[in-house]
């Protein structure tokens, strides 16, 4: 699993939350076009601007953690 911490939800207040973790799904397609899918507030995987995320590389253990959460 792979995680982004998004960083202004200027257009997307319904959807997502500034300095909040998220679930980053892969999606080739999507990177080519500038956009993450993300599994936002509504638990479903939508697209949304890269720039607005920061991707980040989580320690192992604090990922089996949030797998398990």
């Amino acid at each position: 699993m792979s995680y982004a911490v998004c960083l202004n939800s200027k257009g997307y207040a319904a959807s997502l939350e500034p300095r909040k973790l998220y679930e980053l799904l892969p999606d080739e397609n999507a990177k080519a076009w500038g956009m993450l899918r993300i599994v936002d507030e509504s638990g479903e995987g939508y697209l949304y601007p890269a720039d607005i995320f920061a991707p980040l590389q989580l320690p192992e253990s604090l990922e089996a953690m949030l797998k398990s959460a």
